[in-house]
């Protein structure tokens, strides 16, 4: 298997996402609108984590790019809850990429408590053997949200995936505490945009 040349469409299909979706948010900031995109990050599966996932799902390497569908990963941060349905809209319009499937988990949260919106795409890339459909796993959460997913990312690390449940119970109270965060956060929305555009416009002066 030659990573670097089944891998490189995948590297190209994040940078290109990563450049126009930063390019939406700027659009917004230009028209003084207040932006659904917070930031934009971006990554490709290392190849030791495909590989972990091939065998614990059993998967080929004929069937790599049809069932492993986060190889390219981009990760869209929302100051607020009610963001992440706009840029969910926003993404199904482009014409660029078209949505295969989604996955809510903010409204339905995982056991742990994990919360976000996972959105499946397929994203041509222009190859020099031509055009390739890749497939990209988009998570869109809120700051909150994603605050608490990499605290739980590491303890999984940490533990082997057997996080001991005193931990797990404290990370349930915590994603409960971040959820509250963000409705609170919602509450006050007009409020954090109006003081947030004021102090834009005391930073250009």
């Amino acid at each position: 298997m030659e990573w670097d040349v089944l891998l490189n469409p995948y590297k190209q299909s994040v940078e290109e996402l990563k450049v126009k979706l930063k390019g939406v948010r700027e659009q917004y900031i230009i028209e003084n609108k207040h932006s659904p995109i917070e930031f934009v990050t971006g990554r490709v599966k290392p190849v030791a984590s495909i590989l972990d996932k091939m065998k614990r799902k059993n998967i080929s390497l004929d069937d790599i790019e049809a069932e492993i569908q986060d190889i390219a990963g981009i990760r869209i941060m929302c100051q607020f809850v009610d963001d992440i349905g706009t840029v969910i809209n926003m993404l199904k319009k482009r014409k660029d990429l078209e949505v295969i499937e989604e996955r809510d988990y903010v409204n339905h949260k995982k056991p742990s408590g994990y919360r976000s919106f996972h959105v499946v795409i397929s994203y041509p890339v222009q190859t020099v053997d031509g055009e390739k459909k890749i497939l990209v796993e988009i998570q869109i959460r809120t700051l909150a949200m994603n605050f608490w997913a990499t605290i739980e990312h590491s303890l999984n690390y940490k533990y082997a995936g057997a996080i001991p449940r005193n931990i797990q119970q404290r990370l349930q109270r915590a994603a409960e505490a971040a959820f509250r965060l963000d409705e609170e956060m919602s509450i006050i929305k007009g409020e954090i945009q109006e003081a947030q555009k004021l102090f834009e416009q005391k930073e250009q002066r």
